[in-house]
């Protein structure tokens, strides 16, 4: 590594305090100097003037972890581009360790395992089988709750016996003890949905004794949303865990439940966030679009239930209810000509109607199918991301742009489109940088990272400002993003460096 230095940008540390214009000298992987320096003091010198130096951007929720991504893509450039540099993993109840049983069962419904050919069991193990793979971004994660629960329980689903209670506490230790900064769960999805609160309890007590965090994916996000957030409330009460909800949002027709959750967020003093990106669309695996009754036992037994001729009319009877051209198909196995396709035109290839359409995909790709959903109540949720108590993360993968899946704008716009909403409402530009940086920073406990400040780790982005289209107000667009002291992006260019860190449990 050598030396870089920044000359004459304005200097937002990520504090929240108004910046400054001053010069950074970066040496080695940190932040070295902060002040006026001669250029003949640097290897590389980037010319500031007229721009904005904040700290790497921190993406609370991602999916690269999900989607295999952080082993296809080790890049993870769509991060990058946008200037972020460090992604959190493990969410939704679902990790890429601990393997108990030496499988990835618990992500086969975002990604196709057998991409990876799996070389660990532990967490330990893991983090350093990623790190040897140099990813681009620094990267973080949680234990998840249902990856430790199928390593125990296989396909069953049922509640824990006493001594399983105790393995699954003690696995969940040792993956925090090793390195995971908390732990997830995912309360929606069929193995977790009916977990015993005293068992989510245990497990964030555990997160909270070593200083981690607890991520979950709320068990109802639209009838019951308030319901759940009062369940999650009295978990980040009881154990004083900090606690993020995921990838909370209005769902179109549950705005007035979601409102009421909102403001139970608001008013509690306990310490619990969530996140949220600012888009109108979901990204799901295609089997969360059957009715609830169907959702039951392992993918294979919906599998069966799906090729059941006896269950058609009772399916399509409910496929009635979910709109054609608001579902995009984003990934199926095997269907490359349907990708990018509404499930409507979909359908029409097939000269079916919309119903037996998604019945026919669902057959056809095993229920492996990924499909985008426009069912989020965009001006709802972006005013909730404007709140104290919200985060902004993508819930993403990043991904190489491949036959068999769409383009994701919230991969490679979230937090420049959330900086460009910020300008367009007259926020101030240190409040929103201080929600991407220094906020999330503390929130998990990332000590030298988050702030530029002299002595932290050298993770920066610089912003060109932009005069938005028909506004008066500006946006911004990342031009440098150094990563550990090495410049990853150089003029809105990947630079091909990927020097990025596996981040674990301080």
């Amino acid at each position: 590594m050598g030396t870089i230095l920044i000359k004459g940008s304005t200097v937002i540390d990520g504090t929240g305090t108004p910046g400054v214009v001053t010069d950074i000298l970066i040496k080695n992987d940190l932040i070295s100097a902060i002040g006026n320096f001669s250029a003949n003091q640097a290897d590389v010198v980037l010319d500031g003037a007229g721009m904005i130096t904040t700290p790497g951007f921190i993406d609370v929720n991602t999916d690269s972890d999900h989607y295999l991504s952080l082993f296809t893509d080790p890049a993870q450039q769509d991060f990058l581009l946008q200037g972020v540099t460090t992604i959190v993993g493990g969410q939704c109840g679902s990790s890429l360790a601990p393997l108990i049983k030496g499988t990835l069962e618990s992500i086969r419904k975002w990604g196709d395992i057998n991409l990876v050919n799996v070389n660990w069991h532990t967490m330990e193990e893991l983090l350093w089988t990623l790190q040897t793979l140099s990813p681009g971004v620094n990267f973080a994660t949680l234990v998840g709750h249902s990856t430790v629960r199928r390593g125990i329980l296989g396909e069953e689903i049922r509640d824990l016996n006493e001594s399983e209670v105790q393995l699954s506490s003690s696995i969940v230790r040792q993956a925090i003890e090793e390195g995971a900064i908390g732990v997830s769960t995912g309360l929606a999805y069929n193995h977790s949905r009916g977990t015993p609160f005293a068992e989510i309890k245990m497990l964030a007590s555990i997160a909270a004794r070593f200083n981690g965090v607890y991520g979950t994916h709320l068990r109802d996000e639209t009838e019951n949303v308030e319901q759940s957030v009062t369940e999650t409330i009295a978990i980040a009460k009881e154990t004083g865990v900090p606690t993020i909800i995921s990838h909370f949002r209005p769902i179109i027709g549950f705005e007035k439940q979601f409102t009421a959750a909102l403001e139970l967020i608001r008013a509690t003093d306990a310490p619990i966030y969530f996140d949220a990106y600012p888009f109108d669309y979901s990204i799901v695996p295609i089997y969360t679009l059957l009715p609830q009754w169907a959702q039951q036992g392992s993918l294979e037994k919906m599998q069966e239930l799906i090729k059941d001729t006896g269950q058609e009319v009772e399916l399509k009877k409910e496929f009635a209810k979910i709109q054609g051209d608001q579902v995009v198909i984003a990934r199926a196995p095997g269907f490359d000509y349907s990708i990018g396709k509404t499930l409507t035109e979909y359908a029409a290839t097939q000269e079916v109607d919309a119903q037996q359409g998604l019945l026919n995909l669902m057959r056809y790709t095993r229920l492996k199918a990924v499909v985008f959903r426009k069912n989020i109540n965009y001006s709802m949720v972006v005013d909730a991301l404007m709140g104290e108590k919200a985060l902004v993360a993508s819930n993403s993968p990043s991904l190489l742009e491949n036959r068999n899946v769409i383009e994701n704008e919230r991969a490679s716009k979230t937090f420049s489109k959330f900086l460009n909403i910020c300008m367009e409402r007259g926020l101030k530009l240190e409040w929103a940088i201080n929600k991407i940086t220094a906020k999330p920073a503390k929130i998990l406990n990332f000590k030298d990272r988050g702030i530029l400040k002299e002595g932290m780790v050298a993770d920066l982005a610089v912003l060109q400002p932009l005069l938005l289209p028909h506004s008066k107000q500006g946006g911004f667009q990342p031009v440098h993003v150094i990563v550990g002291g090495e410049l990853a992006v150089r003029d809105g260019i990947f630079q091909g460096v990927r020097n990025g860190k596996v981040l674990r449990r301080t």
